[in-house]
């Protein structure tokens, strides 16, 4: 179904992305009528994969739900990971009631260490959740109020009335919330699937989202990420099925690398290799962390002495050990990216040794998981990944799953979110051929504002500050659009630095000006060049005192515009140039 869809840009550093407004909706002005209406903001998700978070708010109280992360785009050179812009949350933490969270994702908890350093407000989730925060919390010597819930607990906060519900995904215990405001009620799915077999024997609690959707569903907020697939998606047995398949017929060591919060997948590995007689050790920090945490928690299960100590593999018979690792997503300083490439210290890797990837590249990565399977490749190993046998399966729902999920829920209104653009639309689109009104199905933009009053909505657009923050080491938000552009001129074109030594009162060349390369040639194979650099910036520094133009700002300018249009006419290269004065 063809769509006329009007773009605008987006005020954020991606000029990828683009904010995309139907139609249909209409943005409204602010009114005495407007006030009393539930106002949900997303400050992330949409138009994108990743840092998910969207606030509710109902007169002087707000609820938010979840606060995630994303990983940078490649020309966001040395930034580690973007997080939400909080800019709407200051000055009003006295109004926050608390945060809620779907699920232990990165796109779902990563932020919230960001957000609980600004704001102490309290949160809540579930076991393995919190769990997952705790860890980042003391990683940072951070202590925040954290709130055990459980699937099926019902708790207020504030006018909300908060109802999780089990839902099934690629980690355990993800919930959906329902939340009953004085606008209406409001349901939320988190990222979910339907699994009629999940390996911990606990199915989506699809009878209570019926129970809700007969009493009535004002809006509801759905995953969109499989919106485009047809089908159903797998049940997680069938990885389990395979894998067991590939221990069972495999006399060579094994590694499995995958997601270090799928628990699920992991104790499946385990169940394997028990039934083959082989033991697990564990590698990479982040899947030892969490090994520990579900293990005590009780959402791992291992027999006494299945567990070893990666420092002991070599001491073990291939045919009698499992490692499982991270690195599925390629990251270079991953430990199988580390094995791969021989510089893991208790791993090494050989002909014949079975290398399963239980994963897909998350959309960015495909390049680095590429290299990792072309060097495994190059060793000698036996790599299998999903495109060869079915050792992953996809966390979120398919089309007929999402149909079930409206045909039970029966909102009012519907508004796709967790998605690029396209998976919104898609999930538009099948949400219309369900029978919803379009009236009633509403895209929005992060920082847009959706009112629900008395089963109504309207849009505001650019209602609320979204750009993304840019995390570089310890600095948040300090590095931007200029920043990241010197980075990519760096990289692209190297730098030229121009010292020279001036008299303080006659402002007469002492020395120089000397020319320092770095990144843009080598300097002992370009003497002759770096020669001819020489001259042209001291041609430009005695043309400005031939003129009067002494000051330093002028003779910056003079030097670096100098430098600049001979390389490009020479070279057809763009350096950054920094000229350096010295006063003697």
């Amino acid at each position: 179904m063809e769509r006329n869809v009007k773009k605008d840009s987006n005020k954020g550093f991606s000029s990828k992305k683009k904010k995309h407004y139907d139609k249909r909706t209409k943005p409204v002005k602010n009114s005495e009528k407007n006030q009393e209406a539930l106002k949900i903001i997303p400050i992330g998700g949409l138009n994108e994969i990743g840092k998910n978070m969207t606030l509710l708010e109902y007169k002087d109280e707000i609820l938010i739900i979840d606060c995630g992360m994303a990983f940078p785009e490649d020309e966001m050179l040395g930034i580690d990971v973007i997080i939400p812009d909080f800019t709407y949350l200051k000055g009003k933490e006295k109004k926050i009631k608390g945060l809620i969270i779907t699920h232990g994702h990165e796109d779902h908890i990563g932020g919230v260490p960001y957000l609980l350093k600004e704001f102490k407000i309290p949160v809540y989730g579930t076991p393995l959740t919190l769990g997952l925060i705790q860890n980042k919390l003391d990683e940072r010597n951070m202590k925040a109020k954290l709130n055990t819930i459980k699937a099926g607990q019902v708790f207020r906060l504030g006018c909300f009335k908060i109802e999780a519900i089990r839902t099934t995904h690629s980690i355990a215990d993800a919930v959906a919330f329902s939340i009953d405001t004085p606008a209406g009620r409001v349901f939320h799915t988190g990222d979910f699937k339907i699994d009629y077999t999940p390996i911990d024997g606990d199915p989506i609690d699809l009878s209570k989202f019926a129970e809700i959707g007969a009493k009535g569903v004002d809006l509801l907020l759905a995953d969109s990420t499989n919106a485009l697939r047809p089908g159903y998606s797998n049940s997680e047995k069938i990885v389990g099925q395979t894998l067991g398949e590939i221990f069972h017929n495999s006399k060579s060591r094994i590694v499995v690398s995958t997601f270090s919060s799928n628990v699920h997948r992991i104790q499946k590995i385990i169940d394997n290799a028990v039934k083959c007689g082989r033991q697990v050790a564990i590698s990479g920090r982040s899947m030892e962390k969490v090994v520990e945490l579900a293990s005590q928690l009780g959402y791992l299960k291992a027999p006494q002495g299945t567990l070893m100590d990666i420092s002991k593999v070599k001491n073990i018979a291939d045919n009698k050990i499992v490692i499982i690792t991270t690195g599925s997503q390629g990251e270079p300083m991953s430990a199988l990216a580390r094995m791969a490439n021989d510089k893991h210290k208790n791993v090494q890797l050989k002909k014949g040794d079975t290398i399963i990837l239980s994963s897909t590249p998350v959309p960015g990565n495909e390049k680095m998981v590429s290299n990792v399977v072309n060097r495994l490749f190059e060793i000698g190993c036996e790599v299998i990944y999903s495109d060869v046998l079915d050792v992953h399966v996809s966390g979120h729902a398919a089309q007929e799953e999402l149909k079930l999920l409206h045909s039970l829920i029966k909102a009012k209104n519907f508004m796709p979110v967790h998605g690029e653009y396209r998976y919104l639309v898609g999930h538009m689109n099948l949400a219309e051929d369900l029978g919803q009104k379009s009236d009633n199905i509403h895209i929005l933009s992060n920082g847009d504002c959706l009112k629900l009053n008395k089963h109504k909505c309207e849009i505001q657009r650019n209602y609320a500050t979204a750009e993304d923050i840019l995390v570089d080491g310890l600095s948040i938000g300090e590095v931007g659009e200029i920043v990241l552009n010197d980075r990519k001129n760096l990289s692209e074109g190297g730098m030229i630095i121009v010292a020279t030594a001036l008299d303080s009162r006659t402002h007469q060349l002492l020395s120089g000006p000397d020319i320092i390369s770095r990144g843009f040639v080598y300097v002992k194979e370009n003497e002759e060049l770096m020669a001819e650099l020489k001259q042209v910036a001291l041609d430009a520094v005695m043309d400005c005192q031939a003129q009067g133009r002494v000051e330093w700002p002028e003779l910056r300018a003079a030097i670096r515009t100098a430098l600049k249009d001979y390389i490009y006419e020479t070279m057809g290269r763009s350096p950054i140039v920094l000229p350096i004065f010295m006063d003697v």
